[in-house]
């Protein structure tokens, strides 16, 4: 792993021990970011709700590494029988899938690329989706291991109706969600949102609020 590939440009409140917030922004702007703005909005609101959490944000944007070859070995060598190599390679890995076991509520902000999620935030899927850590296969079938969590995807496109067949980033991570346990999942559309002040609206914050109180179907798409 290359260290310089990966930066997180992290916030962290409050002690290390508590539980939290996990912001994942993967929008390739920073200035002007729709979902940027969105995601801290509906932050802020959930710490507003739940002071006793603290907040850590993992910012995507500047790349992060692919899986490869060693990687995959690593991963599929028994965690008792890797060598130094292998826990190395997987190092950045089990320090995101730390961040999710951590985290009580995920807020994940993505913009539509090309009808799905950014490549950087495929391959932070890549690295969290992990058979013993945040999943295992049973008798039955797979079964996700971050149960009892909360999970916000917000989403913006500038012409992909959100929810609709030519949406395939919102179904995506619900379905990824899903697999490692986190069913409780909201979709943000922010088409929904005006984010500028209007006073027929009420502020941005206070869209978000109502959005995440009455979690109506025509403003916030319910993931079941």
């Amino acid at each position: 792993m290359n260290n310089q590939l990966i930066d997180n440009k992290s916030v962290n409140s409050k002690t290390a021990n508590s539980k939290t917030v996990l912001q994942i922004n993967s929008s390739s702007r920073f200035e002007g970011s729709i979902t940027r703005q969105l995601s801290a909005l509906v932050v802020k609101q959930i710490i507003q709700d739940n002071p006793g959490l603290s907040l850590h944000s993992r910012d995507l944007a500047t790349g992060l590494p692919f899986i490869d070859e060693q990687w995959v070995e690593a991963n599929f060598t028994a965690a008792e029988n890797r060598n130094e190599q292998h826990k190395e390679k997987l190092s950045f890995s089990d320090e995101l899938v730390g961040e999710l076991k951590k985290a009580e509520i995920i807020v994940i902000a993505s913009p539509i690329y090309n009808f799905s999620i950014p490549a950087v935030l495929k391959a932070w899927v890549d690295l969290v989706a992990r058979a013993q850590l945040t999943f295992r296969y049973t008798s039955n079938g797979s079964e996700g291991l971050l149960k009892g969590k909360k999970a916000y995807v917000v989403v913006a496109s500038g012409g992909v109706p959100i929810g609709s067949e030519m949406d395939f980033a919102s179904s995506y991570l619900k379905q990824v969600l899903g697999f490692i346990g986190i069913t409780d999942v909201t979709v943000v559309d922010s088409s929904k949102i005006n984010l500028a002040q209007d006073q027929n609206q009420g502020s941005p914050i206070k869209q978000i609020a109502a959005l995440m109180q009455d979690r109506q179907l025509t403003q916030v798409r319910q993931i079941d």
